[in-house]
């Protein structure tokens, strides 16, 4: 039952948004006014049931050398909620040597194309059949100082909860895995997406390239592991990287955000956590 509401979720926000509207224009007596409004915006906050898989064993969906942000491994829920099976979801992007210490104050924006992630393969984590693919979104500028950041956060976030999960996540393709697991590549480079729905893919294949469509504000990769194909009707179920290489010491000040919380996902890299993804597949011994 809880799924099913929650899989709605994009379209109670906006039968909220209209019953607010309605009162603004109806004189509808208290307190119906508020339980009117309240039921649609109380539905909108369902989420699923708590995914109870147990981690699964992945190649990372990149090769040479990244930055985890956002990771499951400092924090759960990595991005601080639950919402479109992102549980456990983790933003990849690559170290710059020109990125600045701290968020200024300029309103200068930068093309996509001068962050070196920009256009990087994106590879399947694991065998499976595509289940679902966008590639018409366009890649933005970046919002990475304060003005166009609390523009993203605020107008365009909110307005992309209205359009729904594809406004979000951007260019993305959904994969099934032989588990019935479902991992999902988000904000990928529009027409840079290889597979089409119903194609079988194997770990290590390319899908996409690394691109800054959705609700993003630089190009990075965004990747989660759910438990149904609908970001909304999803909960996020945990993953591993054994292929990749970490060092504790190697972190980037940057992203870096302390030590990980109770919640954190033991074995997965950490927010700042500089690692080189190989070539190796899980499970396989070198």
């Amino acid at each position: 039952m809880k799924r099913a509401v929650a899989r709605r979720q994009t379209w109670w926000l906006r039968l909220f948004i209209v019953t607010v509207l309605v009162m603004l224009v109806l004189p509808v007596p208290k307190p119906w006014d508020i339980m009117i409004t309240a039921v649609p915006l109380a539905l909108a906050l369902v989420r699923p049931p708590r995914s109870e898989m147990p981690p699964a064993e992945l190649t990372a969906p990149v090769r040479g050398r990244w930055i985890a942000i956002n990771a499951p491994g400092t924090a759960v829920p990595s991005h601080g909620v639950k919402a479109y099976g992102q549980t456990y979801a983790v933003d990849l992007l690559q170290p710059s040597v020109d990125a600045p210490e701290k968020i200024g104050w300029s309103l200068h924006t930068r093309a996509p194309e001068s962050y070196s992630c920009f256009g990087a393969p994106v590879l399947a984590m694991a065998d499976g059949t595509v289940e679902r693919v966008t590639d018409f979104w366009r890649d933005h500028r970046s919002r990475d100082t304060w003005p166009p950041l609390i523009w993203m956060m605020t107008v365009e976030a909110f307005a992309r909860e209205v359009a729904g999960a594809s406004a979000i996540l951007g260019n993305h393709v959904i994969v099934r895995h032989d588990d019935n697991t479902f991992s999902a590549y988000a904000h990928l480079r529009r027409g840079s997406v290889r597979v089409t729905a119903g194609d079988r893919v194997t770990a290590g294949q390319q899908l996409a390239e690394v691109g800054n469509s959705g609700n993003t504000s630089e190009p990075h990769l965004h990747v989660q592991l759910m438990d149904h194909p609908v970001p909304t009707a999803a909960a996020g179920v945990p993953m591993r990287w054994p292929d990749v290489i970490t060092d504790p010491a190697d972190r980037d000040p940057r992203w870096s955000t302390g030590d990980p919380k109770p919640s954190a996902l033991p074995g997965f890299p950490q927010n700042g956590q500089l690692f080189d993804a190989t070539d190796r597949q899980p499970g396989e011994v070198h």
